[in-house]
């Protein structure tokens, strides 16, 4: 089938014939993703205006939700929900009429094959695209509601998800099993992509939980099998670590096959922003290569184009990938934000204050998801620049704690930092010390800076200002800026000693500053009394107790790349164990800033050592 030209859609519809739409999802579904986005959706509404096609539904149900997760505006996320709604319900009827929904959840439950087994192709589409709809619902209600009640009902309807894609997933599996040739071809393609990324999907949201709620989870029947997940994505367009093309071709894998490679990409990408165990560039970038070739102008590609060239290490190709993305489309300028969001980060991977402080202006006055951060970040770079900006920054710092919001009934945890942040700078007299370089660790931009920028830069800006702490011992809060400087400077010693993992190596002859990084044991032991400085100093800390907690971490990333595995994993299980470190035998502290998140960075860190450089 052409992608260029729609294909005929049958008319009137009727419910028996709803796999005849496939053909027009597909037409649609591509020419979303190659950034026509308008025009996917009018010819969706154009040939349903009854709103009653099964994959009509599900294709405006995806479409919306693809958009309101990217975009995280309030009036797209409401949108989405509503056509997720709308969808679930075209899927119920067009479900198995002669059980009832208990009965086939009991089915489910059991493990028994024969609710599946017993349905028309029809119906088990049906049941699939019910479980997406579901799926749907459940992600973008807890993105938006604040009622506690709504979210548990969403988190039973996961269940019920779950429940159907592990009972699909078995029936091909089992089916397969059978088969001469271990691949039963009465199974359309369609269905098995369509299940493998339901099952894939499920298993890495369940994979990402917090070991606590994994064995409660495990009660109920689930796993998340991370490599299991990974590798039932793949399934779908063919992919395998031995060849850098699929064996299948993009007519071949089946309608969901677009949906199984962009999941693969986005967890490779950007996940790898948290977790370790699975994570693989090599293959992200040859999907992307293959989806590229066919899709130049796809707003999605472009932008993950952009991850992959921060992953490499590569911030200025990056910039250029972010730039075509937002150029590519104008149909939806919302989904621009999540390029002004990298633009803001990269550019401080560059040390180029001034381009990511007019990123964080189009962020704040285009974007409503965060405003309380935008704002800070437009502050730290006024701050952090010259003294011309210093009352534009303290008139947005004084306004930052009263822009916090909350998702699904709780604070947005960036939210929360950026207002202490805010009320540390009115509190010791207008004065932050590196706020910018502070939000760019933050951010994850230390990994992917080239080594000459924190050779020229970082380290310079972050020894000038330890040169100036030394005029001023005793001021209120010294300690925490003191222990901050040392904490960046450990964090720019320890890329220098140990590059990140995946980024590509030098392209041409190292200068001299950047010498510094190529004498790894040297660097790596100035790195280690950067931290234990920190440890040292951190009881005295007033306000800033999170840094000690990072500087673990650090510290255990660097002990992982030595090969001191044991002592790394000391500092890792120091985090998740719940001690206070911050302080001396006599007093506690209790929270810190950005706590789960450094508890899901540590416990993904442990769990990776020894597999692979952390």
């Amino acid at each position: 089938m052409s992608l260029d030209t729609p294909p005929p859609v049958h008319m009137p519809y009727a419910p028996k014939n709803a796999l005849d739409d496939i053909p027009a999802a597909r037409y649609a579904l591509h020419s979303f993703y190659a950034s026509k986005m308008v025009e996917a959706e009018a010819y969706i509404d154009e040939n349903d205006p009854e709103k009653k096609r099964l994959y009509f539904a599900s294709c405006n149900g995806l479409f919306q939700c693809i958009k309101s997760l990217m975009s995280f505006e309030d009036e797209d996320i409401l949108q989405a929900l509503q056509k997720a709604k709308q969808g679930n319900g075209i899927a119920s009827e067009h479900r198995r009429k002669t059980s009832s929904f208990t009965s086939k959840l009991a089915g489910y439950v059991s493990g028994s094959n024969s609710a599946i087994e017993n349905m028309t192709p029809l119906e088990r589409h049906a049941e699939l695209i019910y479980a997406e709809t579901l799926i749907e619902k459940a992600m973008l209600s807890v993105a938006y509601s604040g009622d506690w009640l709504s979210l548990l009902k969403e988190v039973l309807n996961m269940r019920t998800t779950f429940n159907i894609y592990q009972a699909l997933y078995k029936y091909i599996t089992t089916t397969d099993a059978s088969a001469a040739n271990g691949h039963d071809l009465s199974i359309d393609e369609d269905l098995r992509s369509g299940v493998y990324f339901g099952y894939g999907l499920s298993s890495l949201i369940l994979s990402l939980l917090p070991s606590k709620v994994i064995t409660i989870v495990h009660i109920f029947g689930y796993t998340g099998n991370r490599k299991e997940a990974l590798d039932v994505l793949s399934r779908a367009g063919g992919w395998s670590d031995d060849n850098a093309e699929p064996s299948k071709s993009s007519s071949q894998g089946g309608l969901r096959r677009l949906l199984c490679d962009m999941l693969l990409v986005t967890f490779h990408l950007v996940m790898s922003l948290i977790t370790f165990d699975g994570i693989n560039i090599d293959t992200a970038e040859k999907i992307l290569r293959w989806h590229f070739a066919q899709y130049p102008d796809s707003v999605f590609g472009l932008w993950a184009n952009g991850r992959l060239r921060v992953a490499r290490g590569k911030p200025a190709e990056a910039v250029e990938f972010y730039i075509k993305s937002i150029e590519s489309q104008s149909q939806y300028p919302q989904l621009h934000a999540m390029s002004y969001w990298e633009l803001a980060v990269v550019y401080i991977s560059l040390w180029d204050v001034p381009s990511s402080l007019s990123y964080w202006r189009k962020l704040e006055s285009e974007s409503t998801w965060s405003r309380a951060t935008y704002m800070y970040g437009i502050a730290a770079c006024l701050l952090q620049g010259n003294a011309s900006g210093h009352e534009e920054a303290k008139e947005l710092f004084k306004q930052v704690p009263g822009m916090l919001q909350k998702i699904a009934g709780k604070s947005i945890p960036m939210e929360k930092f950026v207002s202490r942040r805010a009320r540390k700078f009115m509190d010791q007299g207008c004065r932050l010390v590196l706020p910018a370089l502070e939000l760019g660790y933050l951010l994850s931009a230390f990994a992917h800076t080239p080594p000459e920028v924190i050779s020229k830069h970082f380290l310079p800006e972050i020894r000038r200002n330890l040169v100036e702490l030394e005029a001023h011992k005793g001021r209120k809060g010294f300690y925490d800026d003191l222990c901050l400087c040392r904490f960046l400077e450990g964090v720019c010693l320890r890329y220098l000693a140990h590059p990140d993992a995946d980024s590509s190596p030098f392209l041409t002859a190292p200068t001299i500053e950047e010498l510094e990084g190529m004498l790894a044991d040297e660097t790596s032991k100035k790195a280690a009394l950067a931290f234990k400085d920190v440890f040292r100093d951190g009881p005295k800390i007033q306000w800033d107790h999170h840094i000690v907690y990072q500087a673990h971490y650090e510290y255990g990333r660097l002990l992982s790349r030595e090969g001191k595995l044991d002592e790394a994993k000391e500092q890792f299980q120091l985090i998740l164990s719940g001690k206070h470190l911050e302080v001396g035998p006599s007093g506690k502290k209790g929270k810190y800033s950005l706590k789960d998140a450094l508890h899901l960075q540590a416990h993904a860190a442990s769990e990776a050592l020894g597999k692979r450089p952390l």
